[in-house]
């Protein structure tokens, strides 16, 4: 019993919900990102193939 006094009282209900709605936040921004970042990483890899394979036929692209 003695540790939970220890931690002091817990913060209000409004300051809870502010805090879970910030949280809500980066991660929504955050999932936005990503799923830009994963468009790019694909794009570049069939980039990169398609490169390597001409390069691979004969053709000088770069």
């Amino acid at each position: 019993m003695l540790p939970l006094l220890q931690l002091g009282s817990l913060p209000s209900p409004p300051a809870i919900l502010v805090g879970l709605l910030a949280i809500a936040v980066v991660l929504l921004v955050g999932r936005l990102v990503m799923k830009v970042a994963w468009r790019l990483i694909i794009i570049a890899i069939i980039a990169v193939a398609v490169l390597w394979i001409l390069g691979m036929l004969g053709f000088q692209v770069i």
